[in-house]
């Protein structure tokens, strides 16, 4: 069984466990969480609210995170798609290009679709990374 602490994880509320999930990747133990992810895949559907932080650290564990999950061989990564594709239409341009950063990451099969589109993004930065992403495809 996980835990946090002394505490079992089914003793810890879902809002709970999305902030200490934040926290372990801020002070930069994504090896941590990646176990965690891992062991229960469910967690992968949560990668969305996970990269919507404002905090840097905590959007960059989400990178290494999935490069530790990729190097692990992990069998669920398409879980975490569906809760990254809405972060595209954010309103920040650094969202959408994390967002798009971690589905190449993770191999998503319509990625040469979705960066195709992400071209025409209004912000250069996250036309860089869709290009770069169907130059290296």
């Amino acid at each position: 069984m996980l835990k946090i602490g002394n505490y079992p994880m089914e003793d810890v509320s879902d809002a709970e466990l999305l902030k200490v999930i934040k926290d372990f990747l801020e002070m930069g133990y994504a090896d941590n969480i990646a176990a965690m992810f891992y062991q229960d895949p469910r967690y992968l559907e949560w990668t969305g609210a996970v990269l919507d932080d404002e905090r840097f650290n905590v959007r960059l564990g989400v990178s290494v995170l999935f490069e530790e999950l990729q190097a692990r061989n992990c069998l669920h990564l398409d879980r975490a798609a569906e809760s990254l594709k809405p972060l595209l239409e954010s309103d920040r341009p650094l969202l959408r290009g994390e967002a798009l950063s971690v589905l190449a990451i993770i191999n998503q099969p319509d990625l040469p679709m979705i960066a195709g589109k992400m071209l025409d993004d209004s912000d250069p930065q996250v036309r860089e990374i869709a290009a770069d992403i169907l130059d290296s495809q």
